[in-house]
């Protein structure tokens, strides 16, 4: 297994180490590309910005996307019909990607990466210890659309892949609000513009834009919120009752915990919604004194410093207790940094 050595401080690859897409998928006669399962903007824009990346470098090789089905508000992505949310395939690969994520995580795709003739990883997770043949991981990367900008060069840029990158740049950064933001995400995003895409339209359709039903399971996601831990805390939960009930899926409830983080005094915010009887998928999201990645590993999830998420499998009481419990000692172990 290889990979690339990263340089942490300065956020780049060490130019010995340098990954070419094209000289790694030379040769290739078939390539596949995946994301996780439940594909935020990130995990879309990346995706596709790489997919129209290889088809224009590499126009003999026949590239395929596999993916569970985004939300149709990405649909704008050039490349999005051609996405193939059912691959119960016995395809060998030569070449695989795996990005914004560990193999663990592509779902019904993880077995068509264990089983290519070269797999490589690409993402920008702290907790993405990196299983392919080649990992391109760089933790202080803003986002996985960042990474590919990076990997694409110039000459092939055009208005569709940067529009693709801007995307997953933006849902990863909440519209470059939040601390994985730094001066060259903002510098990466204002060449991506200059190829004369509406910016402004994609914001409000792809990120802030709600449906009525949305915006009613955020009402009531709000309005049944409790606050724990002297109001440092914030939790809301939605059972598969309600959202059988509005008639949501997951793809409805993107937002939310973001929302709930608003709430003034809150340090930690946690969102979660039930898959299935006593399971849930928990969205933890903190501003400066909880690592939720931390918390999010303990339960077998992961993520980043201050946006995480994991599954768990309990009582809804059972579940907070565990969560809260880990919060409060990081809440009391930083009180006197706050």
């Amino acid at each position: 297994m290889s990979s690339l050595k990263v340089n942490k401080k300065e956020n780049k690859l060490e130019s010995s180490n340098q990954i070419d897409i094209i000289d790694e998928c030379k040769g290739a006669a078939t390539i596949g590309i995946s994301g996780h399962i439940r594909p935020d903007g990130d995990c879309v824009g990346a995706v596709l910005a790489l997919y129209q990346y290889l088809q224009k470098a590499l126009p003999e090789s026949k590239v395929e996307v596999l993916l569970e089905q985004p939300s149709s508000i990405f649909s704008c992505i050039k490349g999005f019909d051609r996405i193939q949310t059912q691959y119960e395939t016995e395809q060998n690969y030569d070449v695989f990607f795996s990005l914004d994520c560990d193999k663990t995580r592509l779902g019904d795709a993880e077995h068509l990466f264990d089983r290519a003739g070269k797999r490589i990883h690409i993402d920008h997770h702290i907790s993405n210890q990196g299983c392919g043949d080649l990992n391109y991981v760089v933790p202080t990367a803003s986002s996985t659309s960042e990474l590919i900008y990076d990997l694409i060069p110039e000459a092939y840029l055009d208005q569709e892949i940067a529009k693709a990158l801007y995307i997953g740049i933006i849902h990863d950064t909440g519209v470059f609000q939040y601390t994985n933001t730094a001066p060259k995400t903002l510098l990466i995003a204002s060449k991506l513009i200059t190829y004369g895409f509406d910016y402004a339209k994609i914001i409000q359709e792809t990120f802030y834009e709600k449906t009525y039903v949305q915006n009613q399971i955020l009402g009531r996601t709000l309005l049944e919120s409790m606050l724990l831990m002297n109001g440092q805390c914030i939790v809301s939960v939605l059972d598969k009752k309600t959202m059988d009930f509005y008639g949501v899926t997951s793809k409805d409830l993107d937002g939310i915990v973001n929302q709930l983080l608003n709430t003034k005094g809150a340090e930690v915010a946690i969102f979660l919604y039930e898959m299935s009887n006593m399971a849930y998928k928990i969205s933890m999201r903190s501003k400066q004194r909880v690592n939720v990645a931390k918390v999010a590993a303990m339960f077998g999830g992961g993520g980043h410093i201050k946006a995480a998420g994991c599954t768990m499998n309990g009582t809804f009481h059972d579940v907070i207790n565990n969560l809260s419990a880990r919060i409060e000692v990081q809440l009391l172990e930083n009180k006197q940094e706050a």
